[in-house]
């Protein structure tokens, strides 16, 4: 999952930022209100972590435009103002969630959670189970047939992503839009190396593989005896 954060305070955007990708989600980081406009112009958001108080464009206006232009992407607004008034703006401007500094991030984190599982692509549980895979989504913790797999929050990222689209065919650069930060290179062959590391970690030596490549379109997670469309 990606997200982009916006704060214009370089030691809140760097413990933010850090925080989400410990958690192994994607994160892009913008300054301003100005910046935040053009990362979300050319990239899909899973969410936005939003800070009211920022230059060139404030966060109200921002998500005022977002929702103008017809974006559904989740937005949690952070603010250092308690007032009643200040989180009614912020909610009527179009944020899903309010939060106000300081916070603690496991609060934060369990906020965006929330809202991803609330979102564009919603999901029933924060636990998903798929053939001898049971992935624990808050804890980052996979199990195979019982036994616990340590994958680095990377291929975690890459096999949540999957696994929330099990069956459907998901395109490489959908992948890496969603798993990978704007860092990445189109021109790498980094999602193909990562679904190789998850195959060797994920699969039955014996059984066909769970990730199915699909030639010239891209990779499809499917159980064991189930048949791609």
């Amino acid at each position: 999952m990606r997200i982009l954060v916006v704060e214009d305070q370089p030691d809140a955007a760097r413990f933010i930022a850090q925080g989400l990708r410990e958690a192994a989600y994607a994160v892009d980081v913008a300054a301003d209100g100005e910046a935040a406009t053009e990362l979300l112009a050319r990239n899909d958001y899973d969410a936005v972590v939003l800070d009211v108080m920022l230059p060139r464009k404030d966060g109200l206006a921002l998500c005022r435009d977002l929702r103008r232009g017809g974006a559904h992407v989740p937005v949690l607004m952070l603010t250092a103002r308690d007032a009643v008034e200040a989180r009614i703006a912020g909610l009527d401007a179009g944020a899903d969630d309010y939060l106000i500094k300081p916070f603690d991030f496991r609060e934060l984190l369990a906020r965006v959670r929330a809202l991803i599982r609330r979102g564009r692509h919603p999901v029933a549980a924060e636990r998903i189970r798929i053939a001898h895979l049971d992935i624990d989504v808050p804890g980052r913790r996979v199990w195979r047939r019982g036994v616990e797999v340590h994958l680095t929050a990377r291929e975690f990222a890459l096999l949540e992503y999957l696994a929330r689209r099990a069956g459907e065919v998901v395109g490489r650069a959908d992948i890496a839009e969603h798993v990978w930060d704007e860092h990445y290179d189109a021109f790498s062959n980094i999602v193909d190396v990562y679904v190789q590391k998850l195959r060797r970690k994920l699969d039955d030596p014996e059984a066909e593989s769970l990730i199915r490549t699909r030639r010239g379109e891209g990779y499809q997670l499917v159980p064991p005896g189930g048949s791609p469309p």
